[in-house]
Protein backbone atom coordinates (compact mmCIF):
# COMPACT_ATOMS: atom_id res chain seq x y z
CA UNK A 1 0.00 0.00 0.00
CA UNK A 2 1.52 3.59 -1.03
CA UNK A 3 0.36 5.80 1.80
CA UNK A 4 1.94 8.71 0.40
CA UNK A 5 -0.89 8.59 -2.11
CA UNK A 6 -3.47 8.23 0.50
CA UNK A 7 -4.25 11.31 2.43
CA UNK A 8 -7.86 11.45 2.89
CA UNK A 9 -10.38 9.04 4.62
CA UNK A 10 -11.97 8.22 1.39
CA UNK A 11 -8.69 7.18 -0.22
CA UNK A 12 -8.36 4.71 2.99
CA UNK A 13 -11.77 3.27 2.47
CA UNK A 14 -10.98 2.33 -1.26
CA UNK A 15 -7.74 0.33 -0.43
CA UNK A 16 -10.01 -1.75 1.58
CA UNK A 17 -7.92 -0.80 4.80
CA UNK A 18 -9.50 -2.54 7.77
CA UNK A 19 -9.00 -0.86 11.12
CA UNK A 20 -8.04 -3.45 14.40
CA UNK A 21 -7.22 -2.89 18.04
CA UNK A 22 -2.96 -2.81 19.15
CA UNK A 23 -3.89 -5.99 20.94
CA UNK A 24 -4.54 -7.65 17.48
CA UNK A 25 -2.19 -6.00 15.63
CA UNK A 26 0.87 -7.36 18.33
CA UNK A 27 -1.30 -11.02 18.17
CA UNK A 28 -1.35 -11.43 14.09
CA UNK A 29 1.99 -10.14 13.72
CA UNK A 30 3.54 -12.49 16.36
CA UNK A 31 1.27 -15.24 14.69
CA UNK A 32 2.70 -14.46 11.33
CA UNK A 33 6.37 -14.58 13.02
CA UNK A 34 5.97 -17.63 14.78
CA UNK A 35 4.62 -19.09 11.04
CA UNK A 36 7.73 -17.97 9.78
CA UNK A 37 10.25 -19.45 12.20
CA UNK A 38 11.19 -15.45 12.52
CA UNK A 39 12.58 -14.62 16.49
CA UNK A 40 10.83 -11.34 17.13
CA UNK A 41 12.70 -10.41 19.95
CA UNK A 42 16.51 -10.37 18.62
CA UNK A 43 19.52 -9.43 20.86
CA UNK A 44 17.39 -10.99 23.92
CA UNK A 45 19.70 -13.92 25.04
CA UNK A 46 19.24 -16.87 27.97
CA UNK A 47 15.35 -16.15 27.51
CA UNK A 48 14.50 -18.98 24.81
CA UNK A 49 12.80 -21.23 27.09
CA UNK A 50 11.51 -19.33 29.81
CA UNK A 51 10.44 -15.56 29.45
CA UNK A 52 10.15 -15.58 25.72
CA UNK A 53 7.49 -18.56 25.26
CA UNK A 54 5.79 -17.04 28.76
CA UNK A 55 5.47 -13.10 26.56
CA UNK A 56 4.09 -14.81 23.51
CA UNK A 57 1.57 -16.29 25.44
CA UNK A 58 0.57 -13.11 26.95
CA UNK A 59 0.92 -11.47 23.41
CA UNK A 60 -1.26 -14.15 22.08
CA UNK A 61 -3.65 -13.88 24.74
CA UNK A 62 -4.24 -9.80 24.36
CA UNK A 63 -2.64 -9.41 27.81
CA UNK A 64 -1.42 -6.29 29.83
CA UNK A 65 2.41 -7.19 30.85
CA UNK A 66 4.61 -7.40 33.88
CA UNK A 67 7.99 -7.52 33.80
CA UNK A 68 8.75 -8.38 37.38
CA UNK A 69 12.85 -8.91 37.53
CA UNK A 70 16.23 -7.71 39.42
CA UNK A 71 17.47 -4.86 38.17
CA UNK A 72 19.56 -5.71 34.61
CA UNK A 73 17.84 -8.52 33.45
CA UNK A 74 16.62 -6.78 29.99
CA UNK A 75 13.22 -6.04 31.12
CA UNK A 76 12.99 -2.39 29.48
CA UNK A 77 15.18 -4.36 26.70
CA UNK A 78 11.87 -6.22 25.97
CA UNK A 79 9.30 -3.52 26.06
CA UNK A 80 10.83 -1.60 23.73
CA UNK A 81 11.45 -4.90 21.29
CA UNK A 82 7.75 -5.12 21.37
CA UNK A 83 7.26 -2.04 18.45
CA UNK A 84 8.62 -4.35 16.16
CA UNK A 85 5.21 -6.68 16.35
CA UNK A 86 3.55 -3.69 15.44
CA UNK A 87 2.45 -2.98 11.45
CA UNK A 88 4.80 -0.29 10.02
CA UNK A 89 2.75 2.61 10.01
CA UNK A 90 -1.39 3.04 11.11
CA UNK A 91 -3.25 5.94 9.53
CA UNK A 92 -4.67 8.75 12.17
CA UNK A 93 -6.88 11.96 11.68
CA UNK A 94 -4.51 14.68 10.80
CA UNK A 95 -3.99 16.91 13.97
CA UNK A 96 -5.66 14.29 16.59
CA UNK A 97 -3.73 15.02 19.96
CA UNK A 98 -4.46 11.34 20.58
CA UNK A 99 -3.71 9.41 17.24
CA UNK A 100 -7.55 8.53 16.55
CA UNK A 101 -8.27 6.05 14.28
CA UNK A 102 -9.77 7.96 11.36
CA UNK A 103 -12.90 4.54 11.30
CA UNK A 104 -13.51 4.72 15.42
CA UNK A 105 -12.63 8.14 16.29
CA UNK A 106 -12.68 8.73 20.44
CA UNK A 107 -11.82 12.70 20.67
CA UNK A 108 -14.57 15.87 20.21
CA UNK A 109 -11.98 16.85 17.98
CA UNK A 110 -12.17 13.65 15.54
CA UNK A 111 -15.34 13.07 15.77
CA UNK A 112 -16.02 16.76 14.63
CA UNK A 113 -13.64 16.77 11.68
CA UNK A 114 -15.25 13.40 10.31
CA UNK A 115 -18.92 14.95 10.86
CA UNK A 116 -18.08 17.97 8.95
CA UNK A 117 -15.87 16.54 6.10
CA UNK A 118 -16.48 13.04 5.69
CA UNK A 119 -14.63 11.44 3.11
CA UNK A 120 -12.37 14.04 2.99
CA UNK A 121 -11.21 14.16 6.19
CA UNK A 122 -7.17 14.19 5.96
CA UNK A 123 -5.28 11.41 6.81
CA UNK A 124 -1.54 11.03 8.56
CA UNK A 125 0.45 7.80 9.01
CA UNK A 126 2.33 6.93 11.96
CA UNK A 127 4.91 4.54 11.97
CA UNK A 128 5.92 2.05 14.43
CA UNK A 129 8.68 4.30 15.86
CA UNK A 130 6.46 6.62 17.59
CA UNK A 131 3.89 4.22 19.06
CA UNK A 132 5.94 3.73 21.86
CA UNK A 133 5.72 5.95 24.96
CA UNK A 134 7.79 5.42 28.42
CA UNK A 135 7.28 6.77 31.88
CA UNK A 136 9.84 6.38 34.74
CA UNK A 137 7.21 6.21 38.04
CA UNK A 138 8.65 8.65 39.68
CA UNK A 139 6.85 9.69 43.74
CA UNK A 140 5.82 12.99 42.02
CA UNK A 141 4.05 11.50 39.32
CA UNK A 142 0.80 13.09 39.48
CA UNK A 143 -2.95 11.54 38.15
CA UNK A 144 -2.89 15.02 35.73
CA UNK A 145 0.83 14.14 34.51
CA UNK A 146 -0.93 10.43 33.22
CA UNK A 147 -4.28 10.81 32.38
CA UNK A 148 -4.88 14.84 32.09
CA UNK A 149 -6.61 17.72 33.66
CA UNK A 150 -7.94 21.15 32.98
CA UNK A 151 -6.36 23.50 30.94
CA UNK A 152 -7.03 26.88 32.46
CA UNK A 153 -4.59 28.71 29.80
CA UNK A 154 -6.95 26.91 27.08
CA UNK A 155 -9.75 28.22 28.33
CA UNK A 156 -9.16 31.61 28.62
CA UNK A 157 -7.48 31.90 24.93
CA UNK A 158 -10.18 29.77 23.39
CA UNK A 159 -12.67 31.70 25.63
CA UNK A 160 -14.18 28.36 26.50
CA UNK A 161 -16.42 27.02 29.40
CA UNK A 162 -14.82 24.85 31.88
CA UNK A 163 -17.57 22.30 31.16
CA UNK A 164 -16.03 22.15 27.58
CA UNK A 165 -14.73 19.46 26.65
CA UNK A 166 -12.12 21.30 24.44
CA UNK A 167 -10.44 22.87 27.81
CA UNK A 168 -8.84 19.51 28.51
CA UNK A 169 -5.33 19.23 28.30
CA UNK A 170 -4.40 14.78 27.66
CA UNK A 171 -1.92 13.30 30.06
CA UNK A 172 0.65 11.10 28.22
CA UNK A 173 -1.64 7.92 28.27
CA UNK A 174 -4.06 9.22 26.50
CA UNK A 175 -1.80 10.78 23.94
CA UNK A 176 -0.09 7.35 23.64
CA UNK A 177 -3.49 5.91 22.41
CA UNK A 178 -2.96 2.70 20.30
CA UNK A 179 0.73 2.73 21.23
CA UNK A 180 2.54 0.63 23.85
CA UNK A 181 2.64 2.28 27.02
CA UNK A 182 6.08 1.55 29.72
CA UNK A 183 5.72 2.33 33.06
CA UNK A 184 9.52 1.66 34.37
CA UNK A 185 9.27 0.58 38.12
CA UNK A 186 5.70 0.46 38.92
CA UNK A 187 5.61 -0.09 42.65
CA UNK A 188 7.52 3.21 43.16
CA UNK A 189 4.43 5.18 41.35
CA UNK A 190 2.27 6.52 44.76
CA UNK A 191 -0.87 4.32 45.93
CA UNK A 192 -3.17 6.79 44.63
CA UNK A 193 -2.20 7.26 41.40
CA UNK A 194 -1.66 4.15 40.72
CA UNK A 195 -5.79 3.92 41.73
CA UNK A 196 -6.01 6.02 38.67
CA UNK A 197 -5.05 2.98 36.18
CA UNK A 198 -7.68 0.93 37.16
CA UNK A 199 -10.74 2.07 34.66
CA UNK A 200 -7.84 2.33 31.70
CA UNK A 201 -6.61 -1.27 32.47
CA UNK A 202 -9.78 -3.18 33.12
CA UNK A 203 -12.84 -0.51 30.99
CA UNK A 204 -10.57 1.01 28.93
CA UNK A 205 -11.53 4.42 29.64
CA UNK A 206 -10.15 7.65 31.31
CA UNK A 207 -11.94 10.25 34.04
CA UNK A 208 -10.74 13.53 33.87
CA UNK A 209 -11.87 15.57 36.71
CA UNK A 210 -15.43 16.48 36.38
CA UNK A 211 -16.30 15.38 33.12
CA UNK A 212 -17.97 12.28 32.12
CA UNK A 213 -15.32 10.87 29.57
CA UNK A 214 -15.50 7.62 28.31
CA UNK A 215 -13.03 7.74 25.98
CA UNK A 216 -12.75 3.93 25.20
CA UNK A 217 -8.46 4.15 24.88
CA UNK A 218 -6.70 1.58 22.90
CA UNK A 219 -3.34 0.83 24.43
CA UNK A 220 -0.73 -2.34 25.06
CA UNK A 221 0.55 -1.46 28.97
CA UNK A 222 4.15 -2.67 29.78
CA UNK A 223 4.81 -2.25 33.74
CA UNK A 224 8.22 -3.24 34.84
CA UNK A 225 9.03 -3.96 38.83
CA UNK A 226 11.81 -5.32 40.93
CA UNK A 227 10.57 -7.30 43.66
CA UNK A 228 12.74 -6.16 46.21
CA UNK A 229 10.36 -2.57 45.68
CA UNK A 230 8.21 -4.10 47.41
CA UNK A 231 9.23 -3.97 50.68
CA UNK A 232 11.64 -0.98 50.00
CA UNK A 233 10.07 1.93 48.54
CA UNK A 234 5.98 0.92 47.75
CA UNK A 235 4.30 -1.93 46.50
CA UNK A 236 1.51 -2.61 43.69
CA UNK A 237 -1.90 -2.21 45.00
CA UNK A 238 -3.79 -5.20 44.71
CA UNK A 239 -6.33 -4.40 42.79
CA UNK A 240 -3.77 -3.28 40.03
CA UNK A 241 -2.01 -6.51 39.99
CA UNK A 242 -5.32 -8.02 39.47
CA UNK A 243 -5.98 -6.01 36.50
CA UNK A 244 -2.61 -7.25 34.89
CA UNK A 245 -3.09 -10.24 32.92
CA UNK A 246 0.31 -11.60 32.57
CA UNK A 247 3.25 -11.35 35.21
CA UNK A 248 6.43 -13.06 33.83
CA UNK A 249 9.33 -13.14 35.65
CA UNK A 250 12.73 -12.34 34.45
CA UNK A 251 16.07 -13.62 35.67
CA UNK A 252 20.22 -13.50 35.28
CA UNK A 253 21.71 -15.40 32.61
CA UNK A 254 22.16 -19.63 33.67
CA UNK A 255 24.86 -19.59 31.21
CA UNK A 256 28.57 -17.93 31.35
CA UNK A 257 28.39 -18.44 27.88
CA UNK A 258 25.28 -16.37 27.11
CA UNK A 259 26.75 -13.92 30.13
CA UNK A 260 29.78 -13.51 27.48
CA UNK A 261 27.07 -12.81 24.70
CA UNK A 262 25.54 -10.33 26.15
CA UNK A 263 28.25 -8.16 27.45
CA UNK A 264 29.73 -8.56 24.02
CA UNK A 265 26.45 -6.98 22.48
CA UNK A 266 26.38 -4.10 24.48
CA UNK A 267 29.54 -3.73 25.48
CA UNK A 268 30.16 0.45 23.93
CA UNK A 269 33.77 -0.08 22.12
CA UNK A 270 35.70 1.67 19.46
CA UNK A 271 36.80 0.57 16.27
CA UNK A 272 40.41 1.38 18.06
CA UNK A 273 40.33 -0.63 20.29
CA UNK A 274 38.75 -3.15 18.90
CA UNK A 275 41.74 -3.33 16.02
CA UNK A 276 44.30 -2.48 18.75
CA UNK A 277 43.33 -4.66 21.69
CA UNK A 278 43.42 -8.57 21.37
CA UNK A 279 41.10 -10.17 24.10
CA UNK A 280 40.94 -13.58 25.25
CA UNK A 281 38.18 -15.77 25.10
CA UNK A 282 39.23 -16.91 28.52
CA UNK A 283 39.69 -13.31 29.54
CA UNK A 284 35.95 -13.18 28.87
CA UNK A 285 35.27 -15.80 30.70
CA UNK A 286 37.26 -14.50 33.75
CA UNK A 287 35.01 -11.35 33.52
CA UNK A 288 31.88 -12.74 33.96
CA UNK A 289 32.78 -15.21 36.50
CA UNK A 290 33.43 -12.43 38.99
CA UNK A 291 29.24 -11.77 38.27
CA UNK A 292 28.66 -14.96 39.10
CA UNK A 293 30.78 -14.85 42.39
CA UNK A 294 28.89 -11.53 43.23
CA UNK A 295 25.56 -13.28 43.12
CA UNK A 296 26.73 -16.01 45.60
CA UNK A 297 28.89 -13.69 47.79
CA UNK A 298 28.34 -13.32 51.77
CA UNK A 299 28.96 -9.38 51.29
CA UNK A 300 26.69 -8.76 49.17
CA UNK A 301 22.69 -8.79 48.81
CA UNK A 302 21.50 -11.00 46.65
CA UNK A 303 17.73 -9.64 47.33
CA UNK A 304 19.20 -6.41 45.51
CA UNK A 305 20.64 -8.09 42.14
CA UNK A 306 23.78 -8.10 40.17
CA UNK A 307 22.87 -6.10 37.30
CA UNK A 308 24.10 -7.01 34.16
CA UNK A 309 25.58 -3.76 33.93
CA UNK A 310 28.16 -5.14 35.92
CA UNK A 311 29.47 -7.02 33.38
CA UNK A 312 28.90 -4.78 30.91
CA UNK A 313 30.58 -1.79 32.40
CA UNK A 314 33.79 -3.82 33.61
CA UNK A 315 34.42 -5.22 30.25
CA UNK A 316 35.00 -1.29 28.89
CA UNK A 317 37.00 -0.55 32.05
CA UNK A 318 39.20 -3.57 30.95
CA UNK A 319 39.59 -2.79 28.15
CA UNK A 320 40.35 0.89 28.57
CA UNK A 321 42.89 -0.15 31.61
CA UNK A 322 44.77 -1.98 28.54
CA UNK A 323 44.55 1.22 26.09
CA UNK A 324 45.94 3.25 28.61
CA UNK A 325 48.66 1.24 29.46
CA UNK A 326 49.10 0.44 25.74
CA UNK A 327 49.22 4.40 24.95
CA UNK A 328 51.63 4.92 27.85
CA UNK A 329 54.15 2.50 26.95
CA UNK A 330 54.12 3.29 23.09
CA UNK A 331 53.07 0.20 22.15
CA UNK A 332 50.89 -0.50 18.51
CA UNK A 333 49.25 -2.68 20.14
CA UNK A 334 48.23 -5.11 22.91
CA UNK A 335 46.01 -8.15 24.93
CA UNK A 336 44.32 -8.04 28.09
CA UNK A 337 46.57 -8.89 31.25
CA UNK A 338 45.57 -10.46 34.11
CA UNK A 339 46.76 -6.57 36.07
CA UNK A 340 44.15 -5.33 33.51
CA UNK A 341 41.77 -6.66 36.00
CA UNK A 342 42.71 -4.65 39.10
CA UNK A 343 41.00 -1.48 36.41
CA UNK A 344 37.84 -2.88 36.57
CA UNK A 345 37.42 -2.15 40.32
CA UNK A 346 35.72 1.05 39.67
CA UNK A 347 32.95 -0.20 37.42
CA UNK A 348 32.09 -3.02 40.34
CA UNK A 349 32.03 -1.05 43.60
CA UNK A 350 28.75 1.65 43.09
CA UNK A 351 26.32 -1.42 41.72
CA UNK A 352 26.96 -3.92 44.16
CA UNK A 353 24.81 -3.52 47.30
CA UNK A 354 26.54 -4.71 50.33
CA UNK A 355 25.52 -5.94 53.62
CA UNK A 356 27.14 -4.95 56.47
CA UNK A 357 30.10 -6.96 57.00
CA UNK A 358 30.11 -6.10 53.13
CA UNK A 359 30.49 -2.38 54.60
CA UNK A 360 32.64 -2.94 57.34
CA UNK A 361 35.49 -4.83 54.79
CA UNK A 362 34.80 -2.07 52.28
CA UNK A 363 33.37 -2.45 48.63
CA UNK A 364 36.98 -2.27 46.86
CA UNK A 365 37.84 -5.30 49.30
CA UNK A 366 34.87 -6.99 48.10
CA UNK A 367 35.48 -6.62 44.50
CA UNK A 368 39.27 -7.77 44.78
CA UNK A 369 37.85 -11.26 46.69
CA UNK A 370 34.86 -11.40 44.09
CA UNK A 371 38.84 -11.28 41.33
CA UNK A 372 39.86 -14.09 43.55
CA UNK A 373 37.26 -16.25 43.96
CA UNK A 374 36.87 -16.11 39.94
CA UNK A 375 40.04 -16.63 39.51
CA UNK A 376 40.08 -19.94 41.88
CA UNK A 377 36.69 -20.96 40.04
CA UNK A 378 37.65 -20.46 36.73
CA UNK A 379 41.22 -22.55 37.26
CA UNK A 380 39.16 -25.45 38.18
CA UNK A 381 36.76 -25.07 35.80
CA UNK A 382 39.59 -25.12 33.40
CA UNK A 383 41.97 -27.79 34.89
CA UNK A 384 39.63 -30.03 35.87
CA UNK A 385 41.82 -33.06 35.62
CA UNK A 386 44.50 -31.44 37.80
CA UNK A 387 44.21 -32.22 41.64
CA UNK A 388 42.99 -28.95 42.96
CA UNK A 389 45.82 -26.72 44.43
CA UNK A 390 43.54 -26.78 47.85
CA UNK A 391 44.84 -30.01 48.71
CA UNK A 392 48.04 -30.45 50.70
CA UNK A 393 50.97 -33.20 51.02
CA UNK A 394 50.35 -34.39 47.57
CA UNK A 395 52.49 -34.41 44.28
CA UNK A 396 50.55 -31.78 42.37
CA UNK A 397 50.65 -30.46 38.43
CA UNK A 398 51.84 -27.19 39.40
CA UNK A 399 54.76 -28.37 41.89
CA UNK A 400 57.16 -27.39 39.35
CA UNK A 401 55.97 -23.62 39.02
CA UNK A 402 55.86 -23.38 42.76
CA UNK A 403 59.32 -24.70 43.14
CA UNK A 404 60.85 -22.00 40.96
CA UNK A 405 59.34 -19.28 43.22
CA UNK A 406 61.20 -21.03 45.83
CA UNK A 407 64.60 -19.76 44.26
CA UNK A 408 63.09 -17.05 42.23
CA UNK A 409 60.92 -13.98 42.89
CA UNK A 410 59.28 -11.42 40.20
CA UNK A 411 58.10 -7.96 39.26
CA UNK A 412 55.52 -7.26 36.87
CA UNK A 413 55.19 -3.19 36.32
CA UNK A 414 51.96 -2.73 35.35
CA UNK A 415 52.58 -0.19 32.80
CA UNK A 416 55.48 -2.31 31.25
CA UNK A 417 55.10 -2.37 27.23
CA UNK A 418 54.78 -5.74 25.61
CA UNK A 419 58.31 -6.78 25.00
CA UNK A 420 59.08 -6.50 28.77
CA UNK A 421 55.83 -8.01 29.66
CA UNK A 422 56.63 -11.02 27.85
CA UNK A 423 60.19 -11.29 28.74
CA UNK A 424 59.35 -11.69 32.15
CA UNK A 425 56.88 -14.46 31.73
CA UNK A 426 59.06 -16.06 29.82
CA UNK A 427 61.46 -16.47 32.55
CA UNK A 428 58.67 -18.55 34.61
CA UNK A 429 59.42 -21.60 32.22
CA UNK A 430 56.82 -24.09 34.42
CA UNK A 431 54.20 -22.25 33.88
CA UNK A 432 54.56 -21.84 29.89
CA UNK A 433 55.04 -25.38 30.40
CA UNK A 434 52.52 -26.18 32.71
CA UNK A 435 50.18 -24.19 29.70
CA UNK A 436 51.18 -25.97 27.34
CA UNK A 437 51.29 -29.45 28.30
CA UNK A 438 47.29 -28.88 29.80
CA UNK A 439 46.09 -26.84 27.10
CA UNK A 440 45.65 -28.38 23.30
CA UNK A 441 47.17 -26.31 20.93
CA UNK A 442 46.84 -22.52 22.73
CA UNK A 443 47.34 -20.24 20.32
CA UNK A 444 50.20 -17.53 20.97
CA UNK A 445 48.33 -15.06 21.26
CA UNK A 446 46.72 -16.51 24.28
CA UNK A 447 49.77 -18.88 25.59
CA UNK A 448 51.41 -15.44 27.76
CA UNK A 449 47.60 -14.64 29.13
CA UNK A 450 46.68 -18.43 30.33
CA UNK A 451 50.70 -18.20 31.76
CA UNK A 452 49.97 -15.29 33.78
CA UNK A 453 47.04 -16.42 35.18
CA UNK A 454 48.11 -19.59 36.24
CA UNK A 455 50.69 -17.36 38.37
CA UNK A 456 47.77 -15.85 39.85
CA UNK A 457 45.92 -18.71 40.40
CA UNK A 458 48.48 -19.56 42.80
CA UNK A 459 48.46 -16.91 44.35
CA UNK A 460 44.88 -17.14 45.19
CA UNK A 461 45.48 -20.50 46.19
CA UNK A 462 47.64 -18.95 48.62
CA UNK A 463 50.48 -20.92 47.32
CA UNK A 464 52.97 -18.09 46.52
CA UNK A 465 52.49 -14.45 47.39
CA UNK A 466 51.10 -11.46 45.49
CA UNK A 467 51.96 -8.01 46.96
CA UNK A 468 50.89 -4.93 44.87
CA UNK A 469 52.33 -1.30 45.81
CA UNK A 470 51.63 1.67 43.88
CA UNK A 471 52.29 0.38 40.23
CA UNK A 472 54.17 -2.83 40.94
CA UNK A 473 53.19 -6.31 41.57
CA UNK A 474 55.79 -9.04 43.35
CA UNK A 475 55.09 -12.61 43.04
CA UNK A 476 57.52 -14.35 45.11
CA UNK A 477 57.01 -18.09 47.56
CA UNK A 478 54.89 -17.49 50.63
CA UNK A 479 57.61 -18.19 53.31
CA UNK A 480 60.59 -15.82 51.92
CA UNK A 481 59.53 -13.45 53.88
CA UNK A 482 59.51 -15.56 57.25
CA UNK A 483 63.00 -17.12 56.09
CA UNK A 484 64.43 -13.72 55.53
CA UNK A 485 63.45 -12.74 58.93
CA UNK A 486 65.22 -15.76 60.70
Amino acid sequence: MQINNITTLGELKETGYQSKSIKNELRDNLISAIKAKKNSFTGIHGYETTVIPQLEQAILAKHNINLLGLRGQAKTKIARQLIELLDEYIPVVEGSEINDDPFNPISSYAKNQLKEKGDETPITWLHRSKRFAEKLATPDVTVADLIGDIDPIKASNLKLSYADERVIHYGMIPRANRCIFVINELPDLQARIQVALFNILQEGDIQIRGFNLRLQLDLEFVFTANPEDYTNRGSIVTPLKDRIGSQILTHYPNDINISKTITKQEAQLTDFQKEHIHIPEFAHSLLEQIAVEARDNEYIDAKSGVSARLSISAFENLVSTAERRMLLAGDQETQIRMSDFIGIIPAITGKIELMYEGEELGAEQVTLQLLENAIKSCYNATFPEIKKLTKKDEDQAHDSIINWFLEHEIDFIVDDNNQEYISNLKKIKPSIEFVQKHLNQVEDTELYFYTDFIIWALAAFNKIDRITIDNKINFKDSFSNYINDL
